[in-house]
């Protein structure tokens, strides 16, 4: 076998997966975290040493010639390789110190970590928190992060979770919208008021139809799927919307609606891959969050 593909960098291979999967140099850049010319040398080194073209260049982006895609599952079983003799490491890993990452939806990073990961500075200074608020799934399997806080529960192999409660919902609009709009004071009447819904989800759509009212998109009269500039419209009285109560039952700016209308609440886990969570610094983490977490589930 050729001496030159035996010892390919799996960096190069890397970038040719984060290529294939974007079909963009700047998108697999900001994913790799590095240039896009970087990228671009990588694609053309990995080209050359293989003596093959796997892109054809466009317009648009980058395209897998029919080399290219026939290398891809391979190169998703080398990843899917590198990433489990990381974790099988990880896991022996001893001490109390160090970094752990954790992932939780924009809402929850905004509102519910900050005082808990405070505490936890504050009781495990050696250990460094990275917190990434993303409305996405991270991947904990490849490493994206060590913890998630999710609304759901992961069916992933190997990842273990913990079903911590569940979040009350509530219905809401800013005192200055009440003011001058009135209260409504039965649930259909807040069809005849302004409401803020999501764009493109249709979580808060899906809900009110499986209610029983058949709501449509154009009913919302504002729509952000940001969820903390979602409450940030209510707030400021765009109209009336959902929220979490425990974060809106202490804000001054908003009124309770209906507060003896049931609603549908959000489960709350933690989740975390199972050779991950035996580390000891992600262990304590994990039970901090944990208790954190905690008093604002039902």
């Amino acid at each position: 076998m050729d001496k030159a593909l035996t010892s390919l960098d799996w960096s190069l291979v890397q970038t040719f997966l984060a290529v294939s999967e974007s079909g963009s140099l700047s998108e697999a850049a900001r994913q790799l975290g590095v240039s896009q010319p970087t990228v671009g040398r990588q694609v053309q080194k990995i080209e050359e040493t293989l003596g093959v073209t796997l892109f054809h260049r466009q317009a648009r982006g980058f395209a897998l010639t029919s080399c290219g895609a026939s290398l891809v599952p391979h190169a998703r079983a080398m990843a899917e390789a590198v990433q489990a003799f990381a974790i099988a490491a990880a896991g022996h890993d001893h001490t109390l110190s160090g970094t752990v990452r954790i992932t939780a939806s924009v809402f929850t990073a905004h509102h519910h970590l900050p005082p808990i990961i405070a505490r936890i500075r504050a009781a495990e200074p050696d250990i460094q928190i990275d917190l990434v608020p993303s409305d996405t799934s991270e991947n904990l399997l490849y490493r994206e992060a060590d913890i998630a806080v999710r609304m759901y529960r992961t069916e992933q192999l190997d990842i273990v979770t913990k079903h911590l409660g569940a979040l009350d919902i509530g219905l809401y609009a800013a005192k200055t919208y009440l003011d001058r709009r009135g209260w409504p004071t039965a649930f259909p009447d807040i069809f005849q008021h302004d409401l803020v819904g999501y764009d493109r989800s249709d979580l808060i759509l899906r809900g009110l139809r499986e209610g029983g009212v058949e709501a449509q998109r154009d009913w919302f009269a504002t729509r952000t799927d940001h969820h903390g500039t979602y409450w940030e419209l209510v707030r400021a009285g765009c109209g009336i919307g959902f929220a979490q109560t425990s974060v809106a039952e202490n804000d001054p700016l908003v009124e309770r609606l209906l507060p003896d209308m049931p609603l549908p609440t959000l489960p709350l886990w933690l989740a975390a891959h199972d050779s991950i969570r035996r580390t000891p610094r992600v262990r304590r983490v994990w039970d901090l969050l944990e208790e954190g977490l905690t008093p604002f589930v039902s």
